[in-house]
């Protein structure tokens, strides 16, 4: 082959390989990068925090998580669209985990396999076979650890994992999914992208015939399969092109054969088209497998990537995107539950009405503050005061306190009403930032009635 010839030959395998060293080493770096305490992603149940773009969300702002799955799936059906099953042949962890176990472990590190070229037959080996399976195990431990910094920072999972009788739970749940990660990759390979995957029943749906693709071009190859019979396995007439070498077969990882049409097994790895550009290269002929459209291929023009469906799919992630940074910027730098104790109220010795409450501040900005509170009730009559705590409320960035707050008021503020409870507001705010970090909460003021 000239130098040309091999550099068409592996135009998108290069590119493939590249893709996959780039998602695998930011998805093992980026837990590990922090601003301020704050990871990019970071959906933590034991903390109740969510980290979105290196800020920090409390469980009561989830309310943005559903911005972010919708963004995720749009992109996908997006993504779809325009290309088909993109992300299954460049961007899916089953495929990169597949290539690192079948192409580098099984083929060229201990050679079970003859060639990378040939995904169809595998060489005799036992004890090569398990250590196959024994080098991937160890990668899956750290594939399932990885997966599960995006809920346990790195920091707390190597601290509770050194402690495995106390965290059972994330314990369990590192090896069920390492265990399920060497039994996909080792035993069931690609049978998950064919039978188990729904995003392969789903995608038939989501393209059209501006979808880019891989496609054999039946014009000039010749027609190989009628429906789903194969005729022949190189065209009978002299104008047909294909070889009938069927490299395009031997290396496609789903086991298909993308001349007999798209098919929903195909991941579009475009291993194909490499193998049939080497061949057809010999031939000083283009290849007869392409990443295309259907439309594009029939009409010989330039694929339509700007169409209805594309842009609709832009002005939706556009909205959920515009939806989620303005919500963001919405976040509240402290949080404030009340929740009243079982007692109703009692009175004391002066006749004043106590009502106890346990406040749970939280301090979600990045700088510790002193937090207070007033207490204003809907009737004018109601003179509430606060009795406890007398002190303003010292936390750090991130912490949370329970604070028990008592309240009294005099029983002639609730003379003239026949009601047993008085709604009442709370605002509570940093004393040193009161303009900027302040929230109101309502809740009721038990008293007997008139």
């Amino acid at each position: 082959m000239t130098k040309e010839e091999y550099k068409n030959y592996f135009k998108f395998a290069s590119k493939r390989y590249i893709a996959y060293i780039l998602i695998t080493c930011t998805a093992l770096i980026l837990p590990f990068i922090s601003i301020g305490g704050n990871q990019f992603f970071l959906l933590s149940f034991e903390r109740g925090e969510l980290h979105l773009l290196f800020a920090k969300f409390n469980v009561q702002e989830l309310f943005l998580m559903p911005f972010v799955l919708i963004i995720f799936f749009i992109f996908i059906f997006f993504m779809t669209n325009l290309g088909g099953r993109v992300w299954c042949g460049w961007s899916c962890p089953q495929t990169i985990f597949r290539a690192i176990y079948r192409d580098l472990i099984q083929t060229k590190i201990l050679k079970i396999r003859k060639s990378v070229s040939n995904k169809q037959s595998l060489a005799e080996g036992g004890a090569k076979k398990t250590l196959a399976v024994a080098i991937w195990s160890v990668l899956a431990f750290i594939a399932a650890a990885n997966f599960l910094w995006f809920f346990v920072p790195p920091q707390d999972f190597f601290a509770q994992i050194s402690d495995p009788a106390e965290h059972k739970i994330l314990l369990g749940a590192w090896l069920v999914i390492a265990a399920f990660l060497i039994f996909d990759v080792a035993f069931l390979g690609e049978n998950f992208c064919v039978y188990v995957c729904p995003y392969a029943r789903v995608q038939s749906v989501m393209i059209d015939s501006d979808s880019v693709q891989v496609i054999y071009d039946e014009a000039r190859g010749g027609k190989i399969y009628d429906g789903q019979t194969k005729l022949w396995k190189k065209p009978p007439d002299p104008q047909n092109e294909c070889t009938g070498c069927e490299a395009c077969v031997k290396i496609c990882p789903t086991h298909i054969d993308i001349r007999k049409g798209m098919q929903l097994e195909c991941i579009n790895c475009l291993e194909c088209v490499d193998a049939c550009t080497k061949t057809m290269s010999g031939l000083n002929l283009p290849s007869l497998i392409s990443w295309t459209s259907s439309n594009s291929l029939r009409t010989k023009q330039k694929v339509r990537y700007f169409r209805f469906k594309t842009i609709g799919y832009c002005a939706i992630i556009a909205i959920a995107a515009t939806a989620l940074t303005l919500m963001s910027a919405k976040k509240e730098s402290m949080l404030l539950n009340i929740n009243r104790t079982s007692e109703l109220y009692k009175v004391n010795k002066s006749g004043q009405i106590e009502n106890a409450y346990v406040f749970l501040f939280e301090n979600t900005d990045a700088h510790a503050h002193e937090f207070y509170f007033d207490v204003s009730a809907e009737e004018a009559k109601a003179q509430i005061k606060i009795e406890r705590p007398r002190a303003q409320i010292s936390l750090k960035a991130g912490e949370k306190k329970k604070v028990v707050v008592v309240l009294s008021a005099p029983k002639a503020a609730f003379a003239g009403t026949n009601e047993q409870t008085t709604k009442i507001k709370i605002h509570a705010y940093a004393a040193d930032d009161k303009e900027k970090i302040n929230i109101k909460r309502q809740t009721i003021f038990a008293h007997p009635s008139k």
